[in-house]
């Protein structure tokens, strides 16, 4: 915990102790009023000095609970999908409606709770899902999975069928390695869709290098002595991810560093293989390559600042389809969703919006 957290819980438990001191005193050792005191003392520190030793000990521990405390405040329930012994892991809340469902897939090493900052800002109706990528968190992880774009595009069509999503067309929306994985399947499953939003998606051959291109062209030319950017092993190498990630600066204490390396570590070498078959020949450059066949209606977001796959990328997406919306966020790197919750989850509600106000002029019309 920080400095400034501990001197503040200690001050508190210190005037909790002083507080009652003077109690004792002025009711001249009641033994009624010392008991009260002791209680109430005793229920205000042993949560106060849990939370301490847990933050100090176990930063992963809290970090989870953090996780499921927050799924339950917004109103998300933890659901699970099987089909032909693969099982899917997602959070969902609301029902089907009047407004589309909203699936979300996430971004690579990430989890199903990535999306939490900015569900709090959809409307509480909206039927939405947010599921565990293939391998990642609660989804099925095995040895012989295919981990290549289109491999993982296979298995989220395979969960959309497992839970009907489909029956009524749905908006994707994806990011980074998602927004890969949403794209190629918006170009295989045009039928499935009625909205397509991509946050600072991979997979496109951009005009400008990034800092993270740069990066990995050293870890190439060391043959991989150097650890890729994105898999980090160690507090330093974390903060430096968040850095290289994050245009908005976020003071993280070093025991929650510790704690998001320790939630890590363990799926590092999995994180490795995904890593290199999406950066593989047939993977690199996926959403490039099934550009021209995306029909779906198109919404593309991107951090201006983004240092892990660079703007320019949007340009890409407007030469090819020159009909999709383009959000470009001032002050606003690769993790978007954490640095404007609150403007992403309103573009992507008034995308959605309008492509129904759209959708029903155009009906009027026809009939």
């Amino acid at each position: 915990m920080c400095h400034i957290c501990q001197s503040f819980l200690f001050v508190i438990v210190c005037c909790i102790v002083l507080q009652g001191v003077y109690w004792i005193k002025t009711v001249a050792m009641d033994q009624d009023m010392v008991n009260m005191f002791a209680i109430a003392a005793g229920t205000l520190a042993i949560p106060l000095l849990l939370f301490m030793a847990s933050f100090m000990l176990w930063p992963s521990s809290l970090i989870k609970v953090y996780y499921w405390y927050w799924r339950r405040t917004l109103g998300l329930q933890v659901r699970y999908a099987d089909c032909g012994g693969y099982r899917f892991c997602y959070s969902y809340r609301g029902k089907p409606g009047l407004r589309p469902s909203v699936l979300m897939l996430h971004d690579f090493s990430a989890h199903k709770d990535t999306w939490l900052p900015m569900v709090k800002y959809l409307p509480k109706h909206l039927h939405l899902l947010c599921v565990d990528m293939p391998g990642h968190e609660g989804t099925t992880r095995t040895n012989t999975d295919d981990y290549s774009i289109q491999g993982q595009v296979k298995r989220i069509r395979q969960f959309v069928e497992a839970i009907r999503l489909n029956r009524k067309p749905f908006h994707l929306v994806g990011t980074s390695m998602g927004g890969t994985v949403a794209g190629v399947y918006a170009a295989h499953h045009p039928s499935d869709l009625c909205g397509l939003t991509l946050v600072c998606p991979a997979g496109l051959k951009n005009q400008i290098t990034s800092q993270f291109d740069s990066k990995m062209h050293e870890v190439e030319h060391s043959q991989y002595t150097l650890n890729i950017p994105l898999i980090p092993s160690t507090p330093e190498e974390m903060e430096e991810m968040l850095k290289l990630c994050s245009h908005v600066r976020f003071r993280v204490p070093q025991q929650i560093l510790q704690g998001l390396v320790d939630v890590r570590v363990p799926h590092n070498d999995f994180y490795h293989e995904v890593f290199m078959e999406i950066m593989s020949e047939k993977s690199k450059y996926a959403l490039h390559e099934h550009i021209q066949q995306i029909t779906t209606p198109l919404q593309v977001i991107w951090g201006k600042q983004d240092q892990v796959v660079d703007v320019s990328g949007a340009a890409v997406l407007t030469e090819a389809l020159p009909g999709c919306r383009v959000d470009l966020l001032e002050n606003c790197g690769h993790s978007v969703v954490m640095e404007r919750p609150r403007q992403t989850a309103k573009l992507i509600l008034d995308f959605i919006i309008s492509q129904q106000s759209t959708e029903s002029t155009s009906t009027k019309k026809k009939s």
